[in-house]
């Protein structure tokens, strides 16, 4: 059978015509670190955005080094996209199965796909654009970060106690996500506060730090975090505590509780 006489259309498509599914060129050079080998150096990576998913980086196969995979027997199936293949990397002593995959006949609709591979952000050593180092998932170009300084009254209750109050406050404005209220560690509580032993990164904000809520006996893990030494662009909330609003009584600001992100 030809390529004409075959229909290679998406089948998600049919089911979800508004379905996200966008592949932008990457003017970064972008290499990517496993068992001590750069297994990644790119000029010409894109930039997978879709749906709900994080980005994800696909490099053309003949900037990926080859010799450090295996391909697997493991396939997968996505109704956008295709049926991926899989490889196995193997460098420096270390091990990570099915760790690359890629679209060796993607629908017509992902057809930018054909001859490039993605690797699972998690089980790579170190990502890197340019010579920056970033963390948690590739960037999305179309998030912005907004941080401004505001006297507006904002303060959280927690267990029938304010926990932190204050007319210092930086608001965050993320593209997609409620906004976020960065009150200064002076204004907090801290001795209510213990430092838990989780981590986050963030690729806008950087590596954030936990804390939890001891009172009267009960402990609240990891109510709120901080950033003790963000990235440049979000330098201004270093050293600002933020604090969930499901695990608060509420978050007030010029006296109006916010309401918690919509569920999903």
């Amino acid at each position: 059978m030809t390529h004409a006489d075959k229909d290679n259309s998406a089948p998600g498509f049919a089911k979800h015509p508004g379905y996200r599914l966008e592949l932008i060129p990457c003017a970064k050079r972008v290499r990517v670190k496993f068992g001590g080998e750069t297994i990644v150096d790119s000029t010409d990576a894109a930039l997978m955005l879709e749906g709900n998913y994080v980005p994800v980086y696909y490099f053309p196969w003949q900037d990926f080094k080859a010799e450090f995979a295996e391909k697997t027997a493991h396939r997968s199936h996505c109704p956008f996209k295709g049926d991926a293949s899989y490889w196995t990397l193997k460098a420096g002593g270390k091990s990570a199965e099915n760790a690359v995959w890629g679209y060796e006949s993607p629908y017509d609709e992902a057809h930018q796909l054909a001859g490039r591979v993605a690797l699972y952000w998690q089980l790579m050593d170190g990502w890197f654009e340019e010579d920056e180092e970033i963390f948690g998932h590739a960037r999305d170009p179309h998030v912005r970060l907004d941080i401004v300084k505001s006297t507006r009254p904002v303060r959280v209750e927690i267990g029938g106690m304010v926990i932190a109050e204050s007319t210092r406050a930086r608001f965050l404005f993320e593209t997609g996500l409620a906004p976020r209220h960065y009150i200064p560690r002076e204004d907090v509580r801290m001795d209510l506060l213990t430092e838990s032993e989780r981590r986050t990164r963030c690729p806008y904000k950087g590596e954030a730090q936990y804390f939890s809520l001891s009172n009267g006996g009960e402990t609240i893990d990891d109510i709120a975090w901080s950033y003790a030494t963000p990235l440049p662009e979000a330098a201004p909330i270093a050293d600002h505590v933020c604090f969930y609003k499901r695990h608060a009584d509420g978050i007030y600001v010029d006296g109006v509780r916010q309401e918690g992100p919509p569920p999903g």
